[in-house]
């Protein structure tokens, strides 16, 4: 019995889309436990070692600038530690030199990028995160 052309390429297609619907899928792609539902006997799958004590729309570049400025530096960028001026006034007016800007690298971007994080205080009290270059702001508590 001889097989059409066609019929080798359906069962060609088959396999595959067989071969991709079970092919292992690594961790950092899997879905998240909160998705997946309850496990079998509570156990927790997946789950990370500590939680982030930063809110989820921050990216992992300003976790890493958050640290710099917990420990009092090393900072990537000279101007990183500024004082932050607040031209805009899209944040509370404050005493001058209250405000100082760091850099969130932006992976990339040739120049500082547009994302910063702005803190108030010393020791800083205000967290404040834009990724439009002062634009908009997202107040958020730091996390220890």
């Amino acid at each position: 019995m001889r097989r059409t052309p066609w019929l080798s390429l359906a069962m060609l297609v088959a396999a595959l889309a067989l071969a991709w619907r079970f092919w292992p899928v690594p961790p950092d792609v899997a879905t998240p436990r909160e998705a997946r539902g309850p496990s079998p006997g509570g156990a927790t799958i997946n789950a990370p070692a500590r939680p982030s004590p930063y809110p989820e729309f921050l990216p992992p570049e300003a976790v890493t600038t958050l640290d710099s400025i917990e420990r009092g530096g090393p900072f990537a960028h000279d101007r990183d530690g500024s004082v932050f001026q607040n031209r805009e006034r899209r944040l509370p007016e404050r005493p001058r030199g209250y405000y100082r800007e760091y850099t969130v690298e932006t992976p990339g971007a040739s120049d500082r990028g547009a994302r910063r994080i702005v803190t108030g205080g010393d020791p800083p009290e205000v967290f404040y995160y834009t990724n439009d270059h002062y634009r908009s702001f997202h107040a958020f508590e730091a996390g220890s």
